[in-house]
């Protein structure tokens, strides 16, 4: 009985054990993604400019999932587990913020909250207007990007009682720089994108008024960037394509 038990293991039993102890790492690793990605943060990129000058084509950053609790929308593929929100806790103006698009509430979408529930909103000649007060707009200089069409002024707005942010403005004459008045309903925030003349946002019906339960998380640290200069098969090129001054910064 002692020789049995002191009996080497085979080579079929060791690479048995092997495969075995590397499937446990690859579940546990999964495992924890996972509960990272539904509970902490979740990793996002751009692929639009609509939030032009804060961030741009090509710009990854994390989400913080905890900061107004946690819905449906926070867990992976949308499971309709529950409904509103759980530890719910409403932005503040001037957060940029990640929801799922009330339309079709599949397509994620990246924008800055500028109205929360009963607030009215409303832009008059390019200058947004809360509750009856026009933000401070003070102007920074032009925004000129490599490669890009863009090219328009950047201010810095100051929304009333709140923290400032850059917006960029392409043209005096743009379609959404003039508006109605917006009530935003009870549960419900009017979002819009720092590209004011060239973003879709809750100035448009496609977007419209977002539910509180639509949000994914809050933007907080840009990590990682790319000027779309290089594939990603060029790997020789990568070092040039990397914006190092964008890298790990926290998000006005």
């Amino acid at each position: 009985m002692a020789n049995q038990m002191n009996k080497p293991l085979s080579m079929a039993e060791k690479k048995s054990g092997g495969f075995l102890e590397t499937v446990r790492t690859l579940i546990y690793a999964v495992a924890i993604a996972l509960v990272v990605r539904t509970f902490a943060y979740e990793p996002f990129n751009i692929p639009s400019g609509s939030m032009k000058p804060t961030l741009l084509v090509g710009d990854y950053l994390f989400v913080s999932k905890f900061s107004y609790g946690y819905s449906r929308y926070s867990l992976p593929l949308s499971l309709p587990l529950w409904s509103g929100r759980i530890f719910a806790r409403l932005p503040e103006r001037g957060d940029v913020v990640v929801f799922k698009l009330p339309s079709d509430n599949r397509t994620d979408y990246i924008k800055r909250v500028v109205g929360l529930p009963g607030d009215r909103i409303q832009v008059k000649s390019g200058i947004l207007w809360v509750n009856g007060e026009p933000a401070k707009m003070e102007r920074i200089g032009e925004f000129v990007e490599p490669g890009s069409s863009d090219r328009g002024t950047v201010y810095r707005e100051t929304l009333p009682g709140d923290g400032s942010h850059l917006v960029m403005d392409l043209t005096p004459f743009g379609r959404l720089d003039n508006t109605e008045v917006y009530e935003v309903p009870p549960g419900h925030i009017f979002v819009m994108g720092d590209n004011r003349d060239n973003s879709l946002d809750s100035r448009v019906a496609h977007v419209g008024f977002v539910p509180v339960e639509n949000l994914i998380g809050r933007a907080e640290i840009l990590f990682f960037s790319v000027d779309g200069s290089a594939e990603w098969w060029e790997f020789w090129k990568w070092p040039w394509a990397i914006r190092y001054d964008r890298l790990f910064q926290p998000i006005e």
